[in-house]
C-alpha cells in the first residue's frame, strides 16, 4: 500500500517521534492530557492530502466539549497557521501554476478573510453555533459531491484569464470569508478551480497558499478580541506540523476514498449537533426574554 524506501520510512519514524515528543511536552507543560496535539496531528495529516482540517477538528471538539463553541472558529484559524505555512512551502515549490493566477487568487482570499473575521469574531455564542452548523452542512455537501464525482474533474490549464479569472477571484474571496466561520477552504477551492477548467493539482498551491496568507490576517482579529482557546491552538499547531511532513510523503500512495466517506458522515453528524445546541440555547433564552406579566391590580 505504501511504496516508501528506507529513507522514506526513516522520515515517517522521525515525524512520529516528533508527535510523541510534542504530546509529552504538552502534558508536562500544561498538566493536561495531550488531546490537542493528537487532534492536530490527525487532522493535519488528512488536511495535507486535501480533505481539510476545519470540519474534522470541529467534529472532534463539539462532542468532547474541549473548546467552547463560540471559540471554535478563532481556534481553528489561529492553530492552523504553522502547519499551513509548511504545506504552502511544500506545494508552491513542488506544483506548477501560473504566478499571476496564484498571487491574485491568494490576494482575494486574504481580503475576504479580513472582512469575514471582523464580523464573525463579534458574534454571540448562538449565532456562531448556527453559522458553523450551516457551514458544516455546506462542507459535507461539497465533500459528498466530490466523492460521487458530481463535480468537474477539471482540465489541464495552469492559469486563468478574463471571465474565468474574475469568477475565480470572486469565488476565492467568498471562501476566504467563510474560512473565518469554520468552513475549510481546501475542498471548495479544489472544486472551484476544477470547474474553471484548471488542473486539479493546481488547486494545492492555490488553496494552501491562500490559507497561509489569510490565516495570520484573520487570526489577528480573533486574538485581539480573545475569541479563541490559546492552549488548544498551541497544542493543535505543535501536533500538526510533524503530521504535514508525514502526509506529504504518502500523498501519492494513500487510498483516501473510504476515509472521505467517513469524514462526510462525521461532518454531517457534527453539523446536526451544532444546530441542536443552537436550538436548545434559543429555547432557554426565550423564557428569559419574555416580558413579565403585568402585576398592577385591576
Amino acid at each position: 500500500m505504501f511504496n516508501l524506501d528506507a529513507k522514506g520510512w526513516l522520515l515517517v519514524a522521525l515525524g512520529a517521534l516528533g508527535v510523541l515528543f510534542v504530546c509529552y511536552w504538552w502534558q508536562r507543560l500544561t498538566g493536561q492530557r495531550p488531546w490537542h496535539p493528537g487532534i492536530g496531528a490527525l487532522t493535519n495529516f488528512f488536511d495535507t492530502l486535501g480533505i481539510g482540517s476545519f470540519a474534522t477538528t470541529t467534529a472532534l471538539y463539539k462532542p468532547s466539549r474541549l473548546v467552547a463553541d463560540e471559540n471554535i472558529p478563532g481556534t481553528l484559524n489561529v492553530r492552523q497557521m504553522l502547519p499551513t505555512f509548511v504545506q504552502a512551502f511544500i506545494y508552491i515549490t513542488a506544483v506548477a501554476v501560473e504566478p499571476f493566477t496564484l498571487i491574485a487568487m491568494i490576494a482575494a482570499s486574504v481580503l475576504g478573510s479580513w472582512l469575514g473575521a471582523g464580523i464573525v469574531s463579534g458574534w454571540p455564542r448562538r449565532q456562531i453555533q448556527v453559522g458553523m452548523g450551516l457551514a458544516l452542512l455546506v462542507a459535507g455537501t461539497l465533500m459528498f459531491m466530490s466523492a460521487m464525482h458530481w463535480a468537474s474533474a477539471g482540465g489541464d490549464a495552469l492559469q486563468l484569464s478574463g471571465t474565468r479569472l474574475a469568477t475565480g477571484l470572486i469565488g476565492n474571496f467568498v471562501l476566504g470569508a467563510l474560512m473565518t466561520l469554520g468552513i475549510g477552504l481546501y475542498g471548495p477551492c479544489l472544486i472551484l478551480v476544477s470547474l474553471l477548467g484548471m488542473a486539479p493539482t493546481a488547486a494545492f498551491p492555490i488553496m494552501m497558499g491562500s490559507c497561509a496568507f489569510l490565516m495570520p490576517v484573520a487570526s489577528a482579529r480573533f486574538i485581539a478580541r480573545q475569541r479563541y482557546d490559546p492552549k488548544a491552538a498551541i497544542g493543535l499547531a505543535l501536533g500538526g506540523v510533524p503530521a504535514v511532513f508525514a502526509a506529504a510523503l504518502w500523498v501519492r500512495s494513500l487510498e483516501m476514498h473510504q476515509v472521505r466517506w467517513l469524514v462526510i458522515v462525521v461532518v454531517a453528524y457534527t453539523a446536526i449537533l451544532m444546530l441542536r445546541s443552537a436550538w436548545l440555547e434559543g429555547r432557554k433564552a426565550a423564557p428569559a426574554a419574555a416580558p413579565a406579566p403585568d402585576q398592577t391590580p385591576a
